[in-house]
């Protein structure tokens, strides 16, 4: 019978109380009845509005039956044939804004917890399965793939299920790329990460760290090593900041610094190597996910007062629903309406304080949302000893400017020909942030897997 509840299973979640002390994950993950149930909210609608809404187009019916039918193995089957990392587009994507969001169910009430039972499904099969996946028939060719965040593992996992010999060069000392440097262990564990990229090495996928390409190899260089075509999955890791007075004092971090050291380096653990300010009072400066993340990090790392301040009003915030509302379960307190125009220093060159312009809002603008204007004359201060600067990021130059005819637009982003991914360079292809700016887990995931398609089309072709 289906389960005609107009509201989704809620997820079990930690205390705010306890959980903003920790950095153990917040969400505890649907029991197995809990998932069985919520799966028969399905409507099963016959055109299938929800796989519209995936960038990686899974069958979300098909494995959402599955788990109905108890099929668990079945349902990740199902998943897998589409995502290579349904753990973790199941903790991190904005199902709201896209499969969930074309839910039929949600036009009168809650949409299904797609983002949900894809969670349970790959934790289901990651504790129960002990089969190793079946290495796939090589065709004979090689193709390399800069970074191993979202975008590079996608594609080669999927160029890896076609029978390349895919390796994989990543910059740090630890694969994973913004799902461990950027992402907080209490909303996606590391561990989690580690056993999706161990499943890509069972099916062939090598992966090499330590390697920055542009000075340890460039894209020239990988093409002599005999690789057929390059994919560049680099991402966006170089901070903004405001060009405010007093940017340059100490215990200003950017968001990228910040939760690196936090994510990456285990700055957090009482035996860390590397070190990071314990501060009393910390401001975070923007309102995205990544805004939202240093925030809740900073709490826990024992700050009495943690502000986001944010130039637009509540409403406008670009973060996920879900993670303001943790957010606010949490404590973090929102200055909206409030644009910082210089950061205060005492005598030895520590943050004191942020002046802070107040804003109302206009007209909207080129993105839609109304646009902040100053209130002439009205300004306060905000007594901080941190700042974390969190309002965007853009591609590293390294690659561009190590790689003739490789083309990149004013933002430094790399200009492709459309959804296949391919630039300016033949045979070179890109996506996710590096051709984007900073963008979400699942749409990086989606380039990887249209360029992997499209490269497997030019190998076929040329051979």
């Amino acid at each position: 019978m289906p389960n005609m509840d107009p509201k989704k299973c809620p997820m079990p979640v930690q205390d705010p109380e306890v959980r903003n002390k920790n950095f153990n994950e917040v969400a505890l993950g649907y029991t197995y009845d809990m998932a069985v149930n919520e799966a028969k909210r399905c409507l099963h609608c016959k055109n299938k509005p929800c796989v519209s809404g995936c960038p990686v187009g899974i069958d979300i019916p098909g494995f959402i039956a599955k788990v109905a039918e108890e099929d668990m193995e079945g349902a990740y089957q199902i998943l897998s044939a589409s995502s290579a990392l349904p753990a973790v587009c199941g903790r991190v994507c904005p199902q709201e804004n896209q499969c969930e969001g074309k839910c039929v169910r949600g036009i009168k009430t809650e949409s299904v917890g797609i983002g949900r039972l894809e969670r349970f499904v790959a934790d289901w099969h990651r504790e129960h399965c002990t089969e190793k996946p079946q290495m796939p028939v090589s065709n004979g060719h090689k193709v390399a793939v800069i970074g191993s965040g979202p975008s590079g593992l996608t594609a080669a996992g999927d160029l890896a299920k076609m029978g390349y010999k895919v390796t994989v060069y990543e910059a740090l000392h630890t694969p994973g790329g913004v799902l461990v440097y950027g992402i907080p262990e209490f909303r996606l564990p590391k561990e989690i990460v580690r056993k999706e990229i161990e499943g890509l090495k069972e099916i062939g996928v090598d992966v090499e760290t330590d390697v920055v390409i542009g000075r340890t190899l460039t894209i020239d260089e990988l093409f002599d090593m005999g690789n057929e075509a390059v994919f560049i999955g680099s991402g966006a890791g170089l901070p903004r900041f405001m060009g405010i007075p007093g940017e340059s004092l100490n215990g200003v971090y950017s968001a990228n610094e910040f939760l690196t050291r936090i994510n990456l380096m285990k700055a957090y653990k009482e035996n860390a190597k590397t070190p990071i300010q314990h501060a009393k009072n910390v401001a975070i400066v923007g309102g995205g996910n990544v805004a939202m993340d240093a925030a809740r990090c900073a709490k826990r790392l024992g700050a009495e007062n943690v502000y986001i301040v944010y130039r637009r009003g509540m409403e406008e915030l670009p973060a996920r629903k879900e993670e303001v509302e943790h957010a606010e379960e949490e404590g973090i307190i929102f200055k909206t309406l409030s644009n910082p125009i210089e950061v205060l220093g005492d005598e030895k060159g520590y943050v004191k304080g942020m002046v802070c312009q107040e804003m109302e809002l206009g007209e909207p603008d080129a993105s839609g949302r109304r646009r902040p204007v100053a209130k002439e004359g009205c300004t306060f201060t905000l007594d901080v000893d941190c700042m974390v600067m969190s309002i965007g990021t853009s591609p590293n130059p390294l690659i561009r400017s190590t790689t003739p005819g490789l083309e990149t637009n004013k933002h430094g982003c790399i200009i492709t020909n459309g959804e296949d991914g391919l630039t300016t360079r033949n045979a070179v292809y890109a996506g996710g942030d590096a051709v984007t700016g900073a963008a979400t887990v699942i749409l990086a995931m989606g380039a990887g897997k249209s360029a992997a398609k499209a490269i497997d089309e030019y190998i076929r072709n040329k051979t």
